[in-house]
């Protein structure tokens, strides 16, 4: 497909803004010495453009997306239309507050259902994603201990198999990172955990389930140690769409969680748009929430700010229509319908994994939640066909690739989170293409060194990509 500078025509052009009505302003000196390099194009010609461009993305709507650890569901319509009222999309972050009534009190709502199945006092809406939720939440951990004058802490202790957003977060926090084994089960080792604990543990970063999807039985025992040894506790909510309305991380001895709006509550993500990573916490850091939040004063509603706030961790009170979506979702499932999607979820990667358990080998099978990790260390070794051979095959029958090559604790993986929006149909259709293309690794592993073959592109150097990448158009001459 060529690219827009490709289809640029000398002289082409659309008339979008009106004649200028008013005198004009001529300036002292040009911001510019050139004019700037744009493509020039009819209005048609842009418009066909971008149909192409959104004709070769793959997204849920087109197919099965079983990208595991980042709950790729289907996003309902009504949410698009609840965040796309004028009443909200009108609204400027500094009007003042008496004018904004329904979006606080839209903020006060989502903070109260969000704060109630996760367990947790308190909530601020405004870092933008997951990292940036991690980020706020230990910045939260730091500010109490210092509060306290117990500046020794200087540790986080991480699973092995955390997200790698865990220690970028930490590092970022001005924390040093100390990696916690996974045992035989796929879940935290207790006794490392219990050597790595002492007067420098400033607190653990923990997803349960965690990321081969194993919700870890001894979660009591471990938020434990830890407070123990005068840490805090914080759970990664990336993982929280296999247990929302039935298992609450403050009940599990959670002090920090962040969320995943863009994920667990069913709000686009990925190049679908912004994301929310709200960050919720017990009572006693509640006075650390960064920037302004919601509160409810009398009978309407304002915004309030801690002195003892962390600041702000982004301008204003993040991606409010976002949380719009989220509240949507929230509020049309309900009580009922919120476990009853954690129940769904879990049942289908349960029935994925039955269908193909005695085709591929699975890392863990007892205990699997939401997600499932398939090892093809076996396969590479019979046929030399990869893990990432049979995720680029996946691509010839419109599926999108399982999230490769993670967790690093299991080799050649392929981790597959089906979600609960999918149908039993699907999952069986995805189950015959995945049997398929195991018996083309037997009969003919050279297709799938090629792969994919029936997409827009085909396979791509992915290390020149990423060693060598060309992050912008050169023009000639």
């Amino acid at each position: 497909m060529k690219l827009v500078f490709e289809r640029s025509r000398p002289g082409a052009h659309c008339d979008i803004l009106p004649p200028c009505d008013v005198p004009k302003a001529e300036l002292n000196a040009p911001l510019r010495a050139a004019p700037p390099r744009l493509p020039e194009l009819a209005e048609v010609d842009i418009s066909r453009h971008y149909t192409r461009l959104a004709g070769e993305a793959h997204g849920v709507n087109d197919g099965f997306y079983p990208l595991g650890s980042c709950t790729m569901k289907y996003n309902p319509r009504v949410n698009e239309e609840a965040a796309a009222l004028p009443g909200f999309t009108g609204l400027h972050p500094l009007q003042p507050v008496e004018t904004v009534q329904g979006a606080l009190e839209a903020l006060c709502t989502a903070e109260k259902l969000l704060c109630e199945i996760t367990g947790m006092d308190a909530m601020s809406f405004q870092p933008a994603a997951g990292a940036h939720g991690e980020f706020a939440g230990l910045l939260l951990i730091k500010a109490w201990h210092h509060s306290r004058g117990d500046t020794a802490r200087r540790k986080i202790l991480i699973p092995d198999a955390a997200h790698g957003t865990n220690p970028a977060s930490a590092v970022m926090a001005g924390y040093d990172v100390v990696s916690i084994p996974s045992d035989e089960t796929g879940c935290v080792d207790l006794a490392k955990l219990r050597e790595a604990v002492g007067p420098d543990t400033a607190g653990l970063m923990l997803t349960n389930p965690n990321t081969v999807g194993l919700f870890d039985g001894n979660i009591l025992e471990i938020t434990r140690i830890v407070h123990d040894a005068g840490g805090l506790c914080y759970y990664d909510g990336a993982n929280l769409n296999a247990v929302m309305g039935i298992a609450r991380p403050g009940d599990m001895g959670f002090d920090v969680v962040h969320l995943n709006l863009h994920k667990t509550f069913s709000t686009p993500h990925g190049c679908g748009g912004p994301g929310a990573g709200p960050v919720g916490c017990r009572q006693f850091l509640a006075p650390f929430l960064p920037g302004d939040r919601a509160v409810e004063d009398g009978d309407g509603f304002t915004l309030e700010q801690s002195t003892a706030s962390v600041g702000q961790v982004k301008a204003f009170y993040g991606h409010f229509l976002v949380v719009v979506r989220a509240l949507a979702y929230l509020l049309t499932l309900g009580r009922e319908g919120i476990p009853e999607a954690a129940q769904n979820a879990v049942l289908n990667a349960n029935y994925l994994m039955t269908l193909l358990k005695e085709d591929y080998d699975m890392a863990f099978t007892e205990g699997v939640m939401h997600e499932f990790v398939m090892t093809l260390e076996g396969l590479k070794k019979e046929t030399g066909v990869s893990a990432m051979d049979i995720a680029k095959g996946l691509l010839d029958h419109g599926i999108h690739p399982p999230t490769m090559y993670f967790p690093l604790i299991v080799h050649e993986a392929l981790m597959v989170e089906p979600t609960e929006t999918e149908s039993r149909a699907t999952l069986e259709e995805a189950a015959a293409v995945f049997r398929g293309l195991l018996k083309q690794a037997r009969t003919d592993p050279e297709a799938l060194h090629r792969a994919p073959e029936r997409t827009c592109v085909g396979r791509l150097d992915e290390v020149g990509a990423s060693r060598s990448p060309r992050l912008r158009y050169r023009f000639d001459g």
